[in-house]
């Protein structure tokens, strides 16, 4: 069967969480920024969350882009990786009430730990079933941030128990380097 179908779903379930995530945020009742001081922590876990959903759609579109077919695993597989990305809003509105708490900050990181292994299963499954020649495979035989993302995440984990704002200048530090654009699906489109 052709990706249409899960690529239209994972659109809507991504569209989905950012809706849910934005809704979450509160006006200030007042007009100045002190009135908005004590929103921040909620906003800037939003905006971390946003850039981490987004980099989430981001390589899925072009993952699915070197992919003709999927299989009933693979659904599930991306089920699997949806499942983590709509715990985000829940992760990130705690945590953004709760700045700096271990637990909250704690689990924002294992959300993001098993988003992490559900995209690398994804994948993994994807390569398996277009086969070891395929262009995805080309394009992802040098997965050098999927392999260390992880080991930041845990090593964060960690670290929220003892020192949580390390916790989050190490998931601003993955975020930051998927952020940069990866350019292999594009080299591999372009036959490069």
């Amino acid at each position: 069967m052709g990706t249409g179908r899960l690529e239209a779903f994972s659109d809507g379930v991504v569209a989905i969480i950012i809706t849910i995530m934005v809704l979450e945020l509160r006006v200030p009742h007042g007009t100045s920024f002190d009135d908005l001081r004590p929103l921040l922590p909620v906003l800037l876990s939003y905006v971390l969350s946003f850039v981490y959903v987004g980099i989430y759609w981001n390589n899925h579109h072009h993952m699915l882009h070197l992919v003709e077919r999927v299989s009933g695993p693979i659904l599930w597989a991306n089920l699997h990786l949806l499942f983590w990305l709509s715990l985000i809003p829940f992760v990130t509105h705690w945590m953004g009430e709760n700045p700096l708490a271990a637990l909250p900050v704690a689990l924002y990181g294992g959300v993001l730990l098993m988003a992490a292994i559900a995209y690398w299963t994804l994948m993994r499954l994807l390569i398996r079933h277009e086969g070891r020649e395929s262009p995805l495979a080309k394009a992802m035989s040098r997965d050098l941030k999927g392999k260390v993302s992880p080991f930041i995440y845990a090593t964060a984990i960690g670290m929220a128990f003892v020192q949580p704002l390390i916790s989050l200048g190490l998931y601003v530090t993955v975020a930051a380097i998927w952020f940069i654009p990866d350019q292999r699906v594009e080299r591999t489109l372009r036959g490069s």
